[in-house]
């Protein structure tokens, strides 16, 4: 199995401290962020990785090297400008036949393994790895047929599947990610359903942080804590809602 980390933004959310380190080497425990998700990857299988990079894409090749210290080979591609969440792929040479991309800041126990043996299983050209999340309308929300109002909600909460930004994706998709220029997963998701390919979900009730603000790294840099503060199976009590781990305490 390859993976694909996605690991070229910039950051801005995370500024100042983003502006010296990239943000796949923020510290999570003892480790960067990056670093736990290798890590991860090995022991799902993963044979190699490939890291697409751009902004201080020196200090993460100097970094995790050739991954030697990680236990299976690292390569890198270096983008000369932002291409996005699907546009990286199309610089990427040697690939297998399907193939994990994953973006480098988010911090997650999903079993990558599980996800790429189905996403094989079913054959199909992309999986997408989704959670159920809830949300709140900021306003009042209204129906209306006609001019006349037929429904009235104070601010309804609504359910909705997020993406979790890992995928398992098929080589013959690479076709469709135009050469040069941003292009994303919604992007290449549509051009898959246009010429009737096969979109499949992986539901997820894993641990899942999506890493893009300072108050998202500390809420991730918590849920590390916990998972590596090591207990007696009589200590051991459930995680919290939306969360899961396992008596170890290893996320990775």
């Amino acid at each position: 199995m390859q993976a694909v980390i996605l690991a070229g933004g910039r950051g801005q959310r995370l500024e100042p401290f983003s502006r010296v380190l990239p943000k796949p080497l923020f510290p999570l425990g003892d480790e960067a962020m990056a670093a736990i998700l290798v890590k991860q990857l090995k022991k799902a299988g993963a044979v190699e990785i490939i890291m697409s990079l751009g902004y201080l894409a020196d200090l993460v090749m100097a970094y995790f090297q050739d991954g030697g210290r990680f236990g299976l080979p690292i390569r890198y591609v270096v983008e000369s400008e932002p291409l996005g969440t699907a546009g990286p792929l199309k610089t990427v040479t040697g690939l297998a036949d399907d193939f994990l991309v994953v973006n480098a800041d988010e911090l997650t126990d999903l079993d990558f393994g599980k996800l790429f043996e189905d996403h094989c299983r079913f054959q199909a050209d992309m999986t997408i790895a989704v959670q159920k999340k809830s949300a709140v309308a900021a306003f009042g929300m209204l129906e209306i047929e006609a001019g006349r109002v037929t429904a009235y909600k104070e601010k309804p909460s609504f359910d909705y599947w997020a993406s979790m930004g890992i995928y398992a994706l098929n080589r013959r998709c690479l076709a469709l990610i135009p050469a040069g220029g941003r292009f994303d997963m919604p992007q290449l998701v549509r051009l898959i359903k246009e010429r009737q390919g096969k979109v499949m979900s992986y539901e997820s009730r894993d641990l899942w942080y999506d890493i893009g603000t300072l108050p998202d790294l500390a809420s991730a840099r918590q849920a590390l804590a916990r998972l590596n503060v090591p207990k007696r199976r009589s200590e051991t009590s459930a995680c919290p809602e939306g969360e899961s781990g396992d008596e170890a305490g290893d996320p990775c």
